[in-house]
């Protein structure tokens, strides 16, 4: 559960926030996004932490991308070149009050701004056992990935291969789909999905 405490993310009163700045009954936002009207209400109570895949079907309703929903003020370097440090840390706001890893670790870094770009470029890593959850992610994008180190399970779905370093996926995004590291190592992924989705 999401708490406005010292350094955490209120999941539920930036929902708030956004909901009332655009406008929007949390019935009218529950039927852009597609969702059950209570499902607002218990997130922005805080009372129940919304898995990736609700959270962002309910910020598609707004019209918005996960990352600028969890970046307030957000000061990203323009580019066009970019250093290890300059890469936007998406990992601790994904994963503060949504459920969104249920086993394992994983971080994942933007390459500036995906926003303006309409492209995502992201590094990610999977710790042993790391799973995106038995909830599959779908959105309408187009998405792709190289795997650098290690073994990466992607469904995508029917389809289920564990690809190894320097084998790749590329999909449409609206294909139910799952990634987890079924090995004992850590995985490293450079991924690409258009329009943005995290």
């Amino acid at each position: 559960m999401s708490r406005s405490c010292q350094g955490e993310f209120d999941v539920g009163r930036r929902l708030r926030e956004l909901r009332l700045a655009g406008g929007y009954s949390q019935r009218q936002l529950a039927r852009r996004a597609g969702i059950p009207h209570a499902h607002i209400s218990v997130v922005e109570h805080n009372k129940s932490s919304p898995s990736v895949a609700t959270l962002r079907r309910i910020v598609g309703g707004l019209n918005i991308s996960l990352a600028d929903f969890f970046e307030v003020d957000r000061n990203v370097p323009e580019g066009p070149f970019f250093t290890d440090d300059q890469l936007i840390d998406l990992t601790s706001k994904l994963t503060a009050g949504i459920d969104f890893a249920p086993q394992g670790r994983m971080a994942f870094r933007q390459v500036g701004d995906a926003r303006r770009h309409n492209l995502q470029i992201l590094h990610e890593v999977y710790e042993p056992n790391a799973d995106t959850g038995e909830t599959r992610l779908q959105h309408l994008s187009s998405e792709g990935g190289i795997v650098i180190e290690g073994e990466l399970e992607v469904t995508v779905g029917e389809e289920v291969r564990v690809l190894k370093a320097g084998e790749s996926y590329l999909f449409d995004s609206r294909i139910p789909h799952r990634f987890r590291n079924v090995s004992q190592s850590r995985t490293t992924v450079v991924a690409a999905c258009t329009p943005p989705y995290l």
